[in-house]
């Protein structure tokens, strides 16, 4: 088969491929080119998902007919002032997207720059239908009506509507969140579904175009290295979801897809979450434009960084230092359904003429029974009052106002301390609050002169399995530095001769075959820092103080006081709060009394 040149409109088919897979796509390309004109306000509307029609409004410097018409040109862009596409500033460049679009659809341009009249240019799929003036505010307004309408090879590889509606919904939210001086606006299907002020707070932006609650359950990243410049908005780690659906990551203002940021942030919150559970963050990069290359993918989705490490090593530790910085502190919303457990009994009243306990009038004690007392007149189905007494304290109890946790007043079911602060009700999971202390101690150690071993009087036999043991032996020389000395003891067992110190005597059989069970979920999948926080953190469970123990309000209270001065302490290992507190409000609440 010969060479030919291929005919213009199938030129722009298959450059609408690769720019325009979907609504979502088409909806990207012109809310960037309004965000690149200067918007102040965009407004969305869609229809069916944006598949029968797309609605973009904006207020921008609009354009005049001669303009329209060069857009609508393959390869035309006002975004290159030179030749120098490794300097570009915009969230477009590449001239494709409006051609692209009107190849496969029937779109619409009316705009109107300001102080001119406005410009109407239509064309359906590929051809120009019609153009005239049009009336509209200063700014621009672009249709796109029945994408892949006449091509029914593309159009059968869509998504039903509310797939393509959640993928539209994800690019407007995206692109809110990196212009928080923007205000937007989304309909769908004549429903308003987003809304969004101008000039708002970046963490107030992030927190509304995620979850609410995360207004007060995170926290400020901000890191400057090498030129480039890292900030965003990161929740706490007992503040996470079952899914990563919830990670964001913005180069220069475009929001990009990057494995980087998964492995990064994965990296940061180790030890402190469960590895089924993912924080919520918003990071935002600023980097030399020439330290980027933002042309590797047609539709702008995914960027190249000259230094990875660099970035990577950014996040980790911009979300580490700003995790540390919050100390103990922990989700310390109440939970409504926790609260709506509580319920107050009703109290009946005694209903005027009813038998009071006691009848003095009708008390007559017979001479033969001096013994007689007036409790023994009451009817059998009364309950005898509570008997209790008083004894002076040996020392008066503390205040807790110095205290952010509070002090120590007590211990429920062998598990929960109970502590009063100055704003409220402190309760703590002593399991989950030692663990994470273990950890920690751990952690300095290894930094140190590594963890000190204690040897047992009688080393201990554990029966495991051939692989498990095959895993545990080709990871002694990093357990030995944690105080775990093992040995391999035949073709399926593994004999210990020293564990940690600081963990006391505990389950020795337990806490191997944990480590080996931990190893074999994701060994292969850790880098060996990963690795060692992993064996940490598995060591700590076992070392921490158990639900059940009972502890004596001295110890309770040096269990606070070590909390309040250790980082991470408001998490366990597994991304649960150690603590939670009550507020004065919240128990007023329960009586009624607001």
């Amino acid at each position: 088969m010969s060479i030919r040149r291929l005919p213009e409109h199938l030129v722009n088919r298959i450059a609408a491929g690769e720019v325009v897979e979907r609504p979502a796509s088409a909806l990207k390309e012109i809310v960037e080119n309004a965000l690149d004109a200067g918007a102040g306000r965009i407004s969305v509307r869609i229809s069916h998902g944006g598949l029968d029609r797309i609605e973009v409004s904006d207020d921008g410097c609009g354009m005049n007919s001669g303009e329209i018409a060069l857009a609508l040109e393959r390869h035309a862009t006002s975004k290159l002032p030179d030749d120098a596409i490794e300097n570009v500033a915009t969230l477009g460049f590449r001239g494709e997207a409006l051609p692209s679009i009107a190849s496969v659809a029937r779109l619409s341009i009316d705009s109107r720059p300001h102080g001119r009249d406005g410009w109407n240019r239509t064309v359906d799929n590929g051809v120009v239908v019609g153009e005239g003036p049009a009336a509209l505010p200063p700014g621009t307004r672009i249709t796109v009506e029945q994408l892949f309408g006449k091509v029914p090879a593309r159009r059968k590889f869509l998504r039903s509507a509310k797939a393509e509606y959640a993928a539209c919904l994800d690019v407007v939210r995206r692109l809110a969140m990196a212009h928080p001086s923007v205000a937007f606006n989304m309909e769908h299907d004549g429903r308003r579904v987003l809304g969004v002020q101008a000039d708002e707070a970046r963490e107030d932006r992030v927190a509304a175009l995620t979850d609410r609650a995360l207004a007060d359950n995170h926290v400020i990243v901000a890191l400057e290295r090498e030129g480039v410049r890292l900030s965003g908005v990161a929740s706490l780690p007992t503040y996470n979801r079952g899914v990563g659906d919830h990670q964001f990551l913005f180069v220069n203002g475009r929001p990009v897809r990057d494995r980087l940021l998964v492995g990064a942030v994965r990296g940061a919150y180790a030890d402190m979450l469960a590895r089924d559970r993912h924080p919520v963050v918003a990071l935002f990069l600023d980097v030399p434009p020439l330290e980027v290359d933002v042309n590797v993918h047609p539709a702008k989705t995914e960027v190249r960084f000259r230094d990875p490490a660099l970035i990577r090593g950014m996040i980790v530790s911009g979300l580490r230092r700003a995790l540390d910085a919050e100390g103990f502190r922990a989700v310390q919303h109440a939970d409504p359904a926790g609260l709506s457990a509580w319920k107050a009994e009703p109290v009946s009243p005694t209903p005027i003429g009813a038998m009071p306990i006691f009848e003095a009038a009708d008390v007559s004690i017979p001479r033969s029974m001096p013994n007689y007392s007036l409790a023994d007149r009451r009817p059998s189905f009364l309950t005898p009052p509570p008997q209790a007494r008083a004894e002076p304290a040996a020392a008066p109890a503390p205040e807790g106002t110095s205290f952010p946790l509070g002090v120590a007043r007590g211990q429920v079911a062998r598990t929960y301390i109970v502590a009063e602060a100055e704003d409220g009700l402190v309760i703590v999971d002593q399991h989950a609050a030692h663990e994470r202390l273990t950890l920690e101690r751990m952690r300095r150690a290894m930094e140190g002169q590594g963890v000190a071993a204690q040897a047992l009087l009688l080393p201990e036999v554990v029966e495991l399995d051939e692989p498990a043991c095959d895993r545990l032996e080709a990871r002694i020389a990093e357990l030995k530095d944690f105080g775990l000395e093992l040995e391999r003891f035949g073709p399926a067992a593994m004999l210990v001769r020293a564990t940690p110190a600081m963990l006391g005597q505990g389950d020795v059989q337990g806490l191997v075959s944990d480590l080996a069970d931990d190893l074999a979920a994701y060994d292969s999948a850790l880098s060996l820092k990963e690795r060692l926080d992993l064996v940490a953190a598995t060591m700590a469970c076992h070392g921490s103080v158990r639900a059940g123990r009972t502890l004596s309000v001295a110890e309770m209270n040096a269990l606070l006081r070590e909390m309040e001065i250790t980082p991470r302490s408001g998490q366990c290992n597994h991304g649960r709060p150690t603590w939670v507190k009550l507020g004065h409000g919240d128990i007023e609440k329960l009586f009624g009394r607001k």
